[in-house]
């Protein structure tokens, strides 16, 4: 098997010291621009950003990132104004609105529960937590303060995804006892990068809590393949769609879980590339296959109901009834038209204006990532494990 994972060290995540609550006095309007800092600037900030160029007013005030280049990126993006930082802790002493993270998932719990504490509101990239531990640590800093957290679940928000799930919710299907999930992608296709240039990046405070290694460029780019850094592709795709099928199904505490995983194509990495997992959820099973060299039919889901099956993706969802002639003619259909990030980060903005609970609270992002890395630890423990 792989890697022995490392252990949580609670302290490790609590303030650090000498960040004190900075929290906005002002009332926000609707028209306002807010101040936004930017934790964590690689190619996901970037496609946040983009949404949030669509989404509404804002300005960024400060970035924060261990590599140079990135850092200079986003001060060019914000017409110069935004200071560059490499410690984040810099960037929560700011006079802030709120923080976009977007770090590698090992950071995640820690720079959110830091920015609650200083009184920043939070959108928090998925999958929120990178150990089970941590969604307790994070769901207490998140219900302890005044703050706003919405969880980088944008299905939560995308228009046809909510109609789904309404849909499912209203006994469309019938009974659900099986949800398939799945999701193909390439890593082969990737064309080559740029190489890192390490006299302009803080290795170590990357490496961060993890335990300290060499530098590494396929660390630095696919981090998410290692466990010091992320979980794989339980945690990077499935974490979406078991957030859709917890939201559909209202139930988000799968009793066991069992995985079949190996490294077929990317032997360098820790985190297998081929996978299949089953979880058993109070009433219906879900399960969930992908592998990274393939990616004909990309990711989705299949609700799978006795009277009806919904296949849903990012371009929208058909239904398909029991006993009807013709069973690759839908009898409802619907089309995305926008992006659903756009609306996700639209809902935060509101919500840091309202102080309205947003569409993928803190309890979402937590319970979805759990979900995945239960998994992973079925598979590093030989394949099984209960849910609780």
């Amino acid at each position: 098997m792989v890697g022995m994972q490392y252990p949580l060290n609670r302290r490790s995540f609590l303030i650090a010291g000498g960040l004190t609550a900075l929290a906005s006095t002002r009332v926000l309007g609707a028209n306002d621009t807010l101040r936004i800092g930017v934790l964590g600037a690689g190619g996901r900030m970037g496609d946040l950003l983009n949404a949030a160029d669509k989404a509404g007013q804002y300005q960024i005030v400060a970035v924060s990132d261990v590599y140079g280049p990135r850092r200079d990126a986003i001060k060019a993006r914000s017409n110069g104004v935004a200071t560059a930082h490499v410690d984040y802790r810099e960037v929560l002493q700011m006079e802030l609105d709120a923080v976009i993270i977007a770090s590698p998932d090992h950071w995640h719990v820690r720079m959110a529960v830091d920015a609650l504490a200083a009184g920043k509101d939070v959108y928090l990239e998925k999958p929120v937590t990178h150990t089970v531990e941590e969604g307790a640590t994070l769901t207490h800093a998140v219900r302890a303060s005044k703050q706003i957290l919405q969880c980088g679940m944008q299905q939560r928000s995308w228009s046809h995804f909510r109609d789904a799930v309404d849909l499912i919710q209203g006994g469309s299907l019938g009974r659900i006892p099986q949800v398939r999930t799945y999701w193909w992608q390439n890593y082969q296709s990737f064309g080559t990068r740029k190489p890192i240039d390490t006299q302009a990046l803080d290795w170590k405070q990357w490496v961060g809590g993890a335990p300290e290694q060499a530098f590494s460029e396929e660390k630095f780019h696919r981090w998410r393949w290692f466990w010091n850094f992320g979980g794989g592709a339980m945690t990077d795709l499935f974490t979406h769609w078991i957030d859709v099928v917890h939201w559909a199904m209202k139930a988000d505490q799968p009793r066991e879980a069992q995985m079949l995983a190996d490294k077929y194509i990317f032997e360098q990495w820790d985190c297998p590339d081929t996978v299949q997992a089953a979880f058993r959820y109070p009433g219906f099973d879900v399960v969930y296959e992908g592998m990274m060299a393939s990616s004909i039919d990309d990711g989705g889901l299949e609700f799978r109901g006795t009277e009806a099956t919904m296949k849903l993706n990012r371009n929208g969802f058909n239904v398909y009834h029991e006993g009807v002639s013709g069973r690759e003619n839908p009898v409802l259909k619907a089309d995305s038209f926008r992006d659903g990030t756009i609306d996700h980060v639209q809902n935060f903005f509101d919500c840091v204006r309202t102080r309205k609970e947003p569409n993928a609270p803190v309890e979402t992002g937590v319970a979805a990532a759990r979900a995945g890395q239960i998994a992973n630890l079925a598979y590093r423990r030989n394949g099984q494990m209960p849910g609780r």
